[in-house]
């Protein structure tokens, strides 16, 4: 079923859950790679049957909230709020303000939920709006006895890897794990700026002080209803990922799956601005986790929460992404994404920061403008835990990022299936003319998201 109902969301209850322990009031400072991130907020969501009898429904959201309070204790920035420094830097005040947390109920059935069209299921319903503090939670019974569980988290704060690892740490919370498989670590030095700084001139190219962003342009009256970004969420194939990565692939140079259906991506992206311009560019960013760059001997970064991303892009011409070979699309990728594979690429990131402060900067592929050509990026979520999000009544039938990022560019998210077997899950949120084109030309790839897909 790919269409799903309207249904209304009740809030039962609204509490604020802290760290039960008392923690010692302190700033945590931001790193220089989670000043690059603007103030938004990302949203997460896992769906559950109804695995446990009647009498333990209403005890779940108990167990949830019991085990959210124990592990605040460790991921104590996440109990925190934001807050300007002297220099109108953001930190976090460390004060155990707590979580804002719901309990709601759907009048909706899971089977019912329409996962291919988000922003009508889960987007202001499912997901909660933050509206304090640095993370929420809502949790939401359904009328067959499931549950959706879902958290928003300011980016700033945390990456993707990070709230995975807070996200497990809450399960085997839950489960009464001890100890937690991992401790997070706030050792923000692992991240600071060398002296002297070394800076190649490469990064003027990605990121840009705020100051320098040109004026918005003025608003379209025309309202181009092509022109709105909306998210939808599809299934890729195993098999498909391994026709994908066998086109991709020559000279005996093997491509990643990740880069080669990103090469798949930017063609037909290309392909929907047939429209424009051909010698427009079309720009694709892909966004690198520093982490295993830039560990040492110790690994200490294996476990380090905040934010160490870059976002390498790469640009190229309309009438060169139509005709050329798709391998030859993945050996481009593969260049842009060479440069920021490397621990001096991050080192060097780190100092660029550095050199800007007390400025705020940004992925220039984050503020690129529509009228450019088309743009967006596409985040790895390869390791996305959905399997190991399990509170105690079994793990999810379904789990995703829920990202409408409020850039000008579009946002790609694959994750792994939950049914095991290989396939992808992909998050989108793109122009809805681009999502046309795409269903059109590569529904064979990129089939809707349903819930008999999930059984």
């Amino acid at each position: 079923m790919v269409g799903g109902r309207e249904f209304e969301v009740s809030t039962r209850k609204q509490e604020v859950v802290a760290a039960m322990l008392p923690l010692q009031e302190h700033w945590l400072p931001l790193s220089n790679l989670d000043l690059l991130l603007p103030p938004v907020d990302v949203g997460v969501f896992f769906c559950y049957k109804n695995h446990s009898s009647p009498s333990a429904d209403a005890a779940r959201a108990g167990v949830l909230k019991k085990a959210l309070a124990q592990t605040l204790v460790t991921y104590y920035a996440f109990s925190g709020e934001v807050v300007a420094n002297s220099v109108g830097e953001p930190e976090i005040l460390c004060n155990n303000r707590g979580v804002d947390f719901v309990e709601a109920s759907a009048d909706v059935e899971l089977r019912e939920l329409n996962l291919y069209k988000p922003d009508e299921s889960i987007e202001g319903k499912l997901v909660p709006n933050k509206k304090h503090g640095v993370l929420a939670v809502q949790a939401t019974e359904l009328k067959c006895g499931g549950m959706v569980v879902a958290c928003t988290f300011d980016h700033r704060i945390a990456d993707a890897y990070s709230a995975n690892m807070f996200l497990v740490s809450w399960a085997e919370m839950a489960h009464s794990k001890s100890p937690l498989t991992t401790i997070p670590s706030f050792r923000r030095s692992l991240l600071n700026p060398r002296r002297p700084c070394h800076i190649h001139r490469s990064f003027n190219d990605m990121y840009i002080p705020v100051t320098s962003l040109p004026p918005p342009p003025p608003k379209n009256d025309t309202n181009d209803d092509e022109d709105q970004l909306i998210s939808r969420i599809y299934y890729v194939t195993a098999v498909q990922l391994i026709k994908l990565q066998a086109l991709a692939t020559s000279s005996g140079c093997k491509r990643s799956k990740l880069e080669s259906f990103c090469a798949f991506l930017w063609k037909m992206v290309a392909r929907s601005g047939t429209h424009l311009d051909v010698e427009k560019l079309c720009k694709m960013g892909i966004v690198v986790d520093g982490r295993p760059r830039i560990a040492d001997e110790n690994d200490l970064m294996a476990s380090y929460f905040g934010n160490v991303l870059s976002i390498p892009f790469g640009g190229k011409k309309l009438q060169e992404l139509n005709e050329k070979s798709l391998n030859w699309v993945a050996d481009e990728v593969h260049e842009f994404l060479e440069c920021a594979v490397t621990k001096e690429h991050f080192l060097g990131l780190i100092d660029w920061v550095e050199a800007h402060r007390p400025m705020s900067s940004l992925a220039k592929i984050y503020c690129c403008r529509g009228e450019e050509g088309p743009t967006f990026v596409v985040s790895s979520g390869q390791r996305f835990p959905v399997s190991k999000v399990d509170f105690g009544w079994g793990a999810p039938v379904f789990g995703s990022y829920h990202f409408p990022w409020g850039g000008n560019a579009g946002y790609v998210m694959p994750m792994p299936s939950p049914v095991g077997n290989g396939d992808w899950v992909v998050y989108m949120h793109m122009l809805k003319g681009q999502l046309e084109v795409i269903e059109k030309e590569a529904g064979h790839v990129f089939r809707p998201l349903t819930f008999d897909y999930l059984n």
